[in-house]
């Protein structure tokens, strides 16, 4: 079986916290907030930082590179991902640092494996409550 071309998403719910994320994944990049205080890069975005509680934080672009740290295969979805089945549902450790929850795509689940090495693509997901597109961070293997 042919891996689906797009997973079935809607827009995010973007909120003060993470419109910078949102917006920079709807440009193509991949960024996170870094701590301008002790260095720390900050994922799930927020605004301050989870290690020492700075709340001055700037907008770090990644290089959209990993690898694998986990991963689930799908094989029996339901609703809208009914008819995608099967499909990964994978932690990726970025270079730099962070563990985003994600999917791999645009490769067999079956060839999926820890350490495999990957890169983000950003799938559209429609417009945005402000009208505007948006798009959400998933990793396919990297050649």
């Amino acid at each position: 079986m042919s891996p689906a071309p797009f997973l079935p998403t809607r827009p995010p719910k973007v909120n003060h916290a993470t419109r910078p994320f949102w917006e920079a994944c709807a440009e193509g990049r991949l960024v996170v907030p870094r701590c301008d205080d002790c260095g720390e890069l900050i994922w799930y975005p927020r605004l301050f930082c989870p290690s020492c509680a700075s709340t001055s934080v700037t907008w770090t672009d990644m290089s959209g590179r990993g690898t694998v740290y986990s991963f689930s295969i799908t094989r029996k979805g339901a609703g809208p991902f009914r008819d995608v089945a099967p499909y990964v549902l994978a932690y990726v450790e970025l270079d730099e640092g962070p563990i985003m929850l994600t999917n791999v795509v645009g490769c067999d689940p079956d060839a999926v494996e820890i350490g495999m090495v990957v890169e983000v693509v950003f799938e559209p997901a429609g417009e945005g409550l402000d009208g505007h597109p948006t798009a959400i961070p998933r990793f396919t293997p990297r050649s």
